[in-house]
């Protein structure tokens, strides 16, 4: 089944006074793949402002834009269509011995880093070590340190902040979407399997009707190396399908931001986001 998806992504900033300026960037165009195709995109930025757009060097999309005339608020909304077919994936045959060679480890050095924010803490580290040592392939591995993960933290809004690194959740045992993924990005990299992170959309029904627009939110997955690039729900315990939307991948959330930037003048801001996701056909 494949289905075609409209996504509203809307960001609204208001400062405490005026902005003299303001510098951002944002990667919220949805990536074209073999599994989805967009088929139409705009971000419509208020105030007028410049921008210029590129490819970073994940392949995400980056549409950057500069406000330089005072303003006492932002507002950013990506409008995307994405027409999505996403067949299950082959299952998983890369052995271990294979995940260590030059040919994967140095090609996909990257995605093997432990950086503060996806290091996992010592327990969770041990305790993925013992289930990579009961797994016959890696891709087994992903599935059960995902299983554990998801069971050991709770979904909890508020309990962390975009930058908490991913100990501080395991050790609250309660954090968000992405600090589950964190999680599990660092316990697989210690035993050595390439994972990468994605951001994204997903419907919040698993079989929406056509027509009906549902109130959504940014969503995160990992994929893992297995002679390609396989995705896998972490936080649902599941393989994306037709109602996953990929936007961005990279090494963890840092690498994905959809909207980042600075600004000068205000002294305060604040935020608000609101994700409408749409079956259309």
């Amino acid at each position: 089944m494949s289905m075609q998806l409209r996504i509203v992504h809307t960001t609204g900033f208001a400062y405490d006074g005026k902005a003299v300026a303001s510098y951002n960037q944002a990667r919220l165009t949805p990536l074209t793949t073999r599994e989805q195709i967009v088929v139409h995109h705009r971000l419509e930025v208020s105030p007028k402002p410049w921008v210029h757009e590129y490819r970073d060097y994940f392949g995400n999309q980056v549409t950057a834009f500069e406000i330089v005339e005072p303003h006492e608020s932002m507002r950013v909304t990506a409008t995307s269509t994405v027409q999505v077919s996403r067949p299950p994936t082959a299952p998983p045959t890369m052995t271990w011995e294979k995940v260590t060679t030059p040919e994967v480890a140095d090609r996909w050095t990257e995605y093997l880093m432990l950086p503060p924010l996806v290091s996992p803490p010592e327990d969770l580290a041990v305790a993925v070590k013992d289930v990579a040592a009961s797994s016959t392939l890696p891709g087994e591995a992903v599935l059960a340190v995902s299983a554990l993960v998801n069971r050991e933290v709770a979904l909890t809004p508020g309990a962390t902040q975009a930058g908490s690194p991913a100990s501080e959740a395991w050790a609250q045992r309660a954090g968000a979407g992405q600090d589950v993924v964190h999680l599990a990005l660092g316990g697989l990299r210690t035993v050595g399997i390439p994972v990468r992170y994605v951001s994204g959309y997903v419907h919040p029904s698993p079989e929406p009707a056509v027509g009906e627009a549902h109130v959504g939110g940014s969503h995160a997955w990992l994929e893992f190396w297995d002679d390609g690039w396989h995705p896998y729900d972490p936080i649902n315990l599941t393989e994306p399908g037709d109602t996953y939307v990929a936007v961005a991948t990279g090494r963890d959330y840092t690498d994905v931001k959809p909207l980042s930037g600075i600004y000068s003048g205000a002294a305060t801001s604040t935020m608000t986001v609101e994700v409408e996701v749409t079956r259309l056909a």
